[in-house]
């Protein structure tokens, strides 16, 4: 996307009364939110894969599995966001985390902060066990249902 279509796009939404647009082209993807002072701009540049071709089955050729679908599972269970925002490990920068890998969890202990519209969330486990892995990053920002950590 050249810039002037960008600045255009972006002098569109600061004018107008609409807070948020999102426009997905083949080289790319913008978002424009508006908040109290300039507008940021999110620009995410994708490059688009060609379309896969399925191979015919030749007779009697075996059956080849996909090895990093069964990795990208991780064994245990995941504690899952609940909501879309932005993950913290601790109540405050300078706290210690709520949890570490090796933790022992009652149902019901804190494991993160979740922030979402200036409102902090405490996310509790929904399992006892140990932590054995955490997937979130501090300050990252979660989807709705994305695995923050393992709980075995």
């Amino acid at each position: 996307m050249d810039l002037r279509k960008l600045k255009t796009l972006i002098d569109l939404v600061s004018e107008s009364n609409i807070s948020e647009l999102e426009i997905t082209e083949t080289e790319g993807k913008v978002r424009i939110v508006k908040g109290g002072g300039a507008a940021p701009v999110q620009y995410v540049q994708t490059v688009a894969a060609p379309p896969a071709v399925a191979a015919p089955a030749v007779a009697g050729a075996p059956a080849v599995a996909s090895a990093p679908a069964a990795e990208a599972a991780p064994a245990g269970h995941a504690v899952k966001s609940p909501m879309v925002g932005t993950f913290y490990r601790s109540s405050s920068p300078g706290a210690p985390a709520f949890v570490e890998v090796g933790s022992k969890v009652s149902e019901g202990d804190t494991v993160c902060i979740i922030e979402a519209m200036k409102i902090l969330n405490e996310i509790e486990a929904d399992k006892s066990g140990t932590i054995t892995q955490i997937l979130g990053e501090n300050g990252q920002a979660v989807e709705y249902g994305q695995p923050l950590f393992i709980i075995e």
